[in-house]
């Protein structure tokens, strides 16, 4: 497989799906409307199968953001059967259930807000009301991962390349009643020499804290590994000495927040036997 074009799917169907393959890669970007509000099962027709609605309702948090996209999914597979994988359910399975990591005023507010539409409940329990996720992509196949002192090489990113292949998905989205915003979201561009990807949860309560985990992932084609890195970088809103309207841009707020904490990965290909 070598250098291709994007194929897009010409049916009907409400999820829009767009291919590109290019060295021993092949890109699918999926996307599509919100989750439902309710349960959709045909249950006669087929009881094995459980709608997205059902689906995302097994993760048992007492609620989920207002916008969920759950077909809205990037996925990478090499010839070799590793892939990766962008998606809302796996970042929402990181959100943390039993306990607050963020008590305020507004979170009460945000629990009323919410009640009526509770159901089979006595009360809202306790969960990261933030919905903040370390979610770092969905890794399957025979990837084998290690911890690596090698960089992602952001001045070769920052030079001037063909983009032959971008996508952007949201796949969450909260306003925290008012409050500020949580949203979780997936882009890639893809050059003739590689292929980069941020997955950036991005969490603004105003006048609180600010927090910005992003994932990044390089790949250079003709070699056997990906790069993974993640960062979580989070800050008090009082200590950013900077214009309100800065806080919403979250470019701007990536760069003026101190570092918590960093891993960094090697996703290196199985060993092809002879």
């Amino acid at each position: 497989m070598s250098q291709g074009s994007a194929v897009e799917d010409a049916t009907e169907s409400p999820k829009k799906l767009v291919e590109y393959e290019i060295n021993d890669w092949l890109i699918q970007c999926t996307r599509s409307h919100i989750l439902h509000s309710n349960c959709s099962c045909y249950i006669e027709a087929n009881a094995e199968k459980k709608c997205s609605f059902c689906i995302f309702n097994k993760l048992e948090l007492p609620h989920l953001p207002e916008m969920v996209f759950p077909d809205n999914v990037l996925l990478l597979k090499h010839c070799n059967g590793c892939i990766l994988e962008f998606n809302a359910l796996d970042a929402l399975t990181s959100v943390s259930i039993g306990k607050l990591i963020l008590k305020i005023a507004c979170s009460d507010s945000w629990k009323e807000s919410r009640q009526e539409t509770m159901t089979s409940m006595n009360e809202v329990k306790p969960f990261d009301w933030t919905f903040s996720t370390n979610y770092s992509g969905t890794v399957l196949g025979n990837f084998v991962v290690s911890s690596t002192a090698e960089r992602i090489d952001m001045e070769k990113l920052r030079q001037k390349e063909q983009i032959l292949f971008y996508e952007d998905l949201i796949l969450f989205e909260d306003e925290l009643h008012d409050n500020g915003v949580a949203t979780c979201s997936v882009k890639i561009r893809v050059m003739p020499s590689s292929f980069f990807i941020l997955l950036r949860f991005f969490l603004r309560v105003d006048n609180v804290m600010l927090k910005v985990n992003d994932t990044r992932i390089y790949h250079e084609f003709g070699t056997d590994y990906v790069l993974r890195e993640y960062t979580s970088k989070e800050a008090k809103a009082q200590d950013l000495k900077v214009p309100a309207a800065m806080l919403t841009e979250p470019n701007e707020v990536a760069q003026m927040l101190p570092l918590v904490s960093s891993s960094f990965e090697k996703l290196s290909f199985p060993v092809q036997s002879n």
